[in-house]
Order: structure tokens, then sequence, then C-alpha cells
């Protein structure tokens, strides 16, 4: 049995009809941008997560832009974040003229360590960004105590997270304001590209509101310095038939990760993540660990198990970055960790028999290695 890394081919014909008629509609109504889909999108994902206010855009990058701006960053600002994550991540801060800091991260939730954004906060600090990396919650409680003490707002990168929950309470719903991501990998996926804020303050939503369409305070009559983030209509239609089944699928996915954590127990070299017990992760990835990773990857490759890597170059050693100054050894876990992760299949409609293939395979391979 082959058993691919990712595949949407299942999901979108069980939703084949659904789609189809949600896009004629865009199309039959011209609703292209913005538009009545984008705006029950907003609201029914406000509905889901527990937040006063959502609003769509036409990426996750730009969503943490949007988040950064929403909070006041800006040149010559400092933000403390993570290197163990996609480069997005610290796209957003710099286009808006700041600079990454970053704190390292701790192996049991694979996201931000606390004790490392404590030593990474200066008075030059005007926001704090952790990653919900995998879909599992980094440890909000403890990240918001070190934040607010230093008067320092928190944005969520929940580009992984979305049905993900920390204490019972939805991820991206925690910071003063969050961002998702819609890329069709998601678990909340579009057809394309999408993203969105999430936020309690009402100042912060209307200005990004009006910044998404270039900053534009009534027809023709712009504010500020503004932006074509506008979501496309057609993705509103595409996401708000998918919303949901996502219950569905997350908890499709526990189920593999289960299974995963279940039969791979005692494999030879092996390391695997586990939930932490105040978490409730939407696994988004399922990543394991193993020293020779890339022999690994090679193995499974030739029993016809394809595999992913999240991530293989932490972010402060990337030469988009060098400029920093980050040399190798500074962050000695998020180095580990990126030199060791391999991501196994994982999707909701992944069978039990791939799984079960998946796991023959990994256990057979890592007795050879």
């Amino acid at each position: 049995m082959t058993v691919p890394f990712f595949s949407l081919s299942d999901q979108t014909k069980a939703l084949r009809g659904e789609l189809l008629a949600a896009m004629t509609d865009v199309l039959d109504t011209q609703g292209f941008a913005n538009g009545p889909p984008v705006a029950k999108l907003e609201a029914e994902l406000a509905s889901y997560l527990g937040v006063k206010h959502v609003v769509a855009l036409n990426t996750g990058t730009t969503a943490l832009q949007a988040a950064l701006v929403g909070v006041g960053v800006g040149p010559g600002d400092d933000v403390v974040t993570v290197p163990h994550t996609w480069i997005s991540t610290c796209w957003a801060i710099s286009y808006v003229g700041a600079r990454p800091v970053f704190a390292d991260v701790d192996e049991a939730t694979n996201g931000m360590d606390p004790r490392a954004l404590e030593r990474a906060i200066t008075k030059k600090t005007k926001a704090v960004l952790p990653v919900h990396l995998h879909g599992h919650p980094v440890d909000l409680d403890a990240i918001l105590e070190v934040a607010n003490r230093h008067g320092v707002p928190v944005i969520e990168d929940a580009a992984q997270s979305i049905g993900s929950t920390y204490r019972g309470r939805q991820t991206g719903s925690f910071g003063k304001v969050n961002a998702t991501s819609f890329y069709p990998s998601k678990n909340l996926g579009a057809a394309g590209e999408g993203g969105a804020i999430m936020t309690e303050d009402a100042a912060i939503a209307e200005r990004v509101v009006r910044l998404r369409d270039h900053a534009q305070q009534g027809r023709h009559h712009h504010v500020e310095l503004g932006f074509n983030w506008r979501m496309d209509g057609l993705q509103g239609a595409v996401l708000r038939v998918k919303l949901p089944h996502l219950d569905r699928w997350n908890e499709r996915r526990r189920a593999i990760a289960a299974r995963y954590l279940d039969g791979l127990k005692g494999a030879k070299g092996l390391r695997l993540f586990a939930e932490q017990p105040w978490a409730r992760c939407n696994w988004h990835v399922y990543p394991v660990f193993h020293d020779k990773r890339d022999a690994l990857r090679a193995a499974l490759e030739r029993k016809g198990i394809a595999t992913g890597v999240h991530y293989p170059t932490p972010v402060h050693l990337q030469p988009a970055y060098a400029h920093l100054g980050v040399n190798r050894g500074a962050l000695p876990i998020a180095e580990r960790l990126a030199a060791t992760e391999v991501s196994l299949p994982m999707f909701a409609e992944l069978t039990d028999a791939a799984v079960d293939e998946t796991i023959a395979a990994v256990r057979s391979a890592c007795a050879e290695l």
C-alpha cells in the first residue's frame, strides 16, 4: 500500500455538490471581493471560536501583519517569537519594520518556552508572538503571565490550530489580537489562499476592516496608508461549506494520532510527541523525532510512505535573517527539533488500514537503522 502524506481528494469528492453550489452562488451574485459569503464566514467563525470579532483577509501572512499593525508594532520595535515555525511568522514582523527576537521552544509543546520568553523581553519589546505549532497549544497561562507583567500584548499565531483548545477554550481567543490561515492544507482550508484575525477589541477589528480595503472610511475617502487585503468571495463560500465539518475532521485526526501514539511506542530510536494534559490538539501535523531523520524518511519512501518535515531550518539560520547575527547553537531546542522532526501522514480521510501500514513501516524502518 502507498500512503500519501496529505490528500484533499476524498474531502473534495464528499463536498463537491455543496462546494459547487456555494461557488455558483458567488458567480451569480458577483460578490467576488469580500461580499456576503465573507461577512457570513466572519460571523460563523466568531461564534465557533467564542470571540467578538473576526476579520477575513487574503492570506495567513497578511493576518499576522494586520495583527501586528493592530497592536501598534512598527519600525524600531522588537517582537519576541520562536525560530521553529514557518517563516511567515517572521515575515510579518519584518513587513511592519520591526525586528524578530527569538525565544527558544520547549520539547513538551514544540512552542515558545515561557522561561525563554522571560529572558528575551526588553524595553524594546512591543509584542509577543507564540506559535501553536502542529496544532498543539503553547502554555498560554505562563506566556500571558510573563507578557502581562511586562505590559506587552500577546498575538497568537493560530495558523495551524483552529479547533485546538487550551484548558477548554479555543486557541486564537486569548491574545489581544490573533491570526490564522486558511491555506488549503490547513484543517479548515480554502480552495486557495485565505486568513483572518480574531479579537475582542472593536477598535482593532474596525481598523483592520478599513485597512484591508485601501483604508477607506466611506467610499474614496482614504484615512491612512491602506492595503488590498480583501478575501476572495469564492474562498469565503468554500470555507462556509467546510466550517460545519471541522470538529468531525479534527476528531478523526485525534483518533489517528492516538493510533499512532499507541502503535509506535517502543520503536527503536523514535521519540514521540504527546498531548499535554491541559491541551486538546487538532493534530494539523503528527510529528515524530529521530536522530537519523533523513535515513528514516528515505526508508519510509522505499516502503511507500510519504512524509514531511516541519521545519528543517530554524528561522534564525535562514539566509534571509542572517543579519540578526543569531548563530548556530544559540537556540538549541529549536535546532534539535528542526534536525530530527518527521511528519507522518495526517488528514481526516486517512483510513485505519493506512495508519497501520504507516506504523508497521516506521517500526520496521527504525529497526533497520
